[in-house]
């Protein structure tokens, strides 16, 4: 079609609407279903859909069945188990109550369109009394009464689907208050290469270079090693001494421009990973919190509300970097230490 054509075909039925003379297209004609016009279609797809309702109760179930039978220990294969298999029971649990509802929405319930005018004011008492009557005959033809099977099913979705977050919060554990402000470092313990707990030099650690350290021993431990581990992480960091703007009374908690601090964000807890030479800046990568390496690890940027706790340093006779004591404030969110007090 030429552009000449176009503009004209354009301005014809702008003046047609203009005019007013465009109709009311109506409804479009309703489009009888399978399951309106069979029976046995309908008791089918009634099965169906009480069916993938009961479904979802077998998956939330089998849920809280999977928190147990597969626990997390130190092992990760334990966490790749627990996670396979609590996704695969909360996945069916929502697949079914969403599917189901979806195919008894398609099948089942009125699908004929309707339209009314909509009032702004108030409507009269006949009018609010002509409402509740609709709402009443929809309940009937949309067989939610009616149908007892899908309704029960229905019922016992719903009471299954939220069981096991009582148990998933449960295993979270109790507040842990004082136990954040107790890791394993302790007055002359080694800093060690984190995954391996290889003892670090002083003499190792760069300029601009950055290591993931953990206390050393920790990895001979079994059942705490996670959580030990979850507490202790820390990063360390070698600067230029001059650029160092330490904290009243942390003036030696440093060594020649080495420093460590928890690598446990102070907002939800995520892993603070990302170092900026150029600018000495740490970045947890969840919620892009920005913290200040040389001034203490004081907040730049984004929602954690207090510095990133450090661990005084020093070394030993042999050149090894060590812990002169613990952390001196509870490690990780600040939300913990905020409800302990």
């Amino acid at each position: 079609m030429s552009e000449k054509a176009k503009e004209h075909r354009y301005e014809s039925g702008l003046a047609v609407v203009q005019s007013g003379k465009v109709s009311d297209p109506g409804i479009e004609p309703h489009r009888v279903r399978m399951t309106d016009k069979s029976e046995k279609l309908e008791r089918t797809a009634n099965r169906q859909v009480a069916a993938l309702f009961i479904a979802s109760a077998v998956g939330s179930a089998f849920s809280i069945f999977a928190y147990f039978a597969f626990p997390i220990t130190s092992d990760l294969g334990t966490v790749r188990s627990n996670t396979l298999w609590l996704g695969f029971g909360i996945t069916l649990g929502l697949l079914g109550i969403g599917i189901g509802a979806v195919h008894w929405a398609k099948t089942l319930m009125p699908d004929a369109e309707v339209y009314e005018p909509r009032h702004q004011s108030r409507s009269s008492e006949e009018n609010r009394a002509a409402a509740i009557e609709i709402i009443k005959l929809a309940d009937q033809e949309s067989g939610f009464t009616r149908r007892k099977l899908i309704r029960r099913s229905l019922y016992t979705a719903l009471a299954m689907f939220p069981l096991p977050a009582i148990f998933f919060f449960g295993g979270l554990g109790p507040n842990p208050a004082d136990t954040l402000r107790h890791t394993m470092w302790r007055k002359g313990t080694r800093l060690a290469k984190d995954p391996y707990g290889t003892p670090i030099k002083a003499s190792e650690v760069t300029e601009g270079s950055v290591f993931h350290v953990i206390p050393e021993g920790l990895q001979d431990l079994t059942d705490t090693k996670l959580e030990e581990k979850a507490k202790a992480a820390v990063l360390l960091v070698r600067v230029d001494p001059s650029v160092l703007k330490p904290i009243a009374g942390r003036e030696n908690w440093s060594y020649d421009g080495i420093v460590a601090y928890s690598k446990i964000c102070t907002h939800v807890g995520c892993p603070v990973a990302l170092y900026e030479q150029q600018t000495h800046h740490l970045l947890c990568p969840c919620h892009q919190s920005t913290f200040d390496l040389t001034d203490g690890c004081k907040v730049l940027f984004g929602p954690a509300s207090r510095p990133l706790p450090q661990l005084p340093i020093t070394v030993d006779a042999e050149g090894y970097l060590i812990a002169q004591s613990d952390f001196h404030e509870p490690v990780g969110p600040s939300f913990w230490d905020r409800s302990a007090n």
